[in-house]
């Protein structure tokens, strides 16, 4: 059976044009007009928000209770109110913070000032960012370790572990000039879980009495932030 020329002639064209030309634009004999057939496209899966783990602390306690009394006397010795002052706050179920402070005269002996911060944080978990709540936390304890590292005027600035508190935590000391005197500070760090414990204490001797020692004050400092932690976890139980 022979066939006619056009037909004849359209095979050849398409046999000398590459496969994948032939495919787009060599139509069979049915009568095809050789346009691609519409193929409908998956619509994409609807994005899902991360999973995150739930924060485990829902709340923080009153700054001012987390330091026992006794642990007050001990630490701000003539202090001006023993039930500190509390700093303002628009959440407190997520920050706040309280001080102490207090000047123990010894007439002759010279006098010792003593000033005593705890500052808490806690942070909820952000399903939108895939951020659980202690994730944040870890962030913030880095923030807030090199804030304090990075005090101005600070001088023989000095970081250590301090193993024991909370889930990390770091002491940060230094010296630093203030009204004419030079002031010994401690400020320890802690994280535990998805809140955050600052607790800096400082002080120094006037009328010629000496300044209190870095070792001394860095005691009393972690003595307390283990205090303040065990607080936080505590009114989470």
């Amino acid at each position: 059976m022979h066939r006619s020329a056009p037909r004849l002639t359209r095979i050849l064209a398409c046999a000398a044009v590459p496969v994948m030309l032939v495919v787009a634009g060599c139509s069979s004999d049915s009568g095809s007009d050789g346009a691609p057939e519409a193929s409908a496209s998956p619509s994409p899966a609807a994005k899902k928000s991360p999973s995150v783990a739930p924060a485990k602390f829902t709340q923080l306690p009153d700054p001012c209770s987390v330091l026992a009394q006794k642990t007050i006397e001990d630490l701000v010795p003539g202090a001006k109110s023993k039930g500190g002052t509390a700093g303002k706050s628009s959440d407190a179920a997520s920050r706040g913070s309280c001080s102490w402070n207090g000047l123990d005269d010894n007439g002759v002996k010279g006098s010792q000032y003593r000033w005593l911060d705890v500052s808490l944080l806690r942070y909820d978990s952000d399903s939108s960012l895939g951020v659980s709540g202690e994730q944040r936390a870890q962030q913030s304890y880095a923030k807030e370790v090199d804030k304090a590292k990075a005090t101005e005027g600070a001088k023989s600035v000095k970081t250590s572990a301090a193993p024991g508190i909370g889930s990390e935590a770091t002491t940060v000391n230094y010296t630093l000039n203030k009204t004419d005197e030079d002031f010994v500070y401690a400020t320890v760090v802690a994280r535990t879980a998805n809140g955050v414990v600052t607790l800096t204490y400082n002080g120094t001797g006037y009328a010629g009495a000496k300044n209190p020692s870095s070792a001394d004050l860095t005691e009393a400092a972690l003595k307390a932030a283990k205090e303040a932690v065990a607080s936080v976890e505590s009114v989470n139980k």
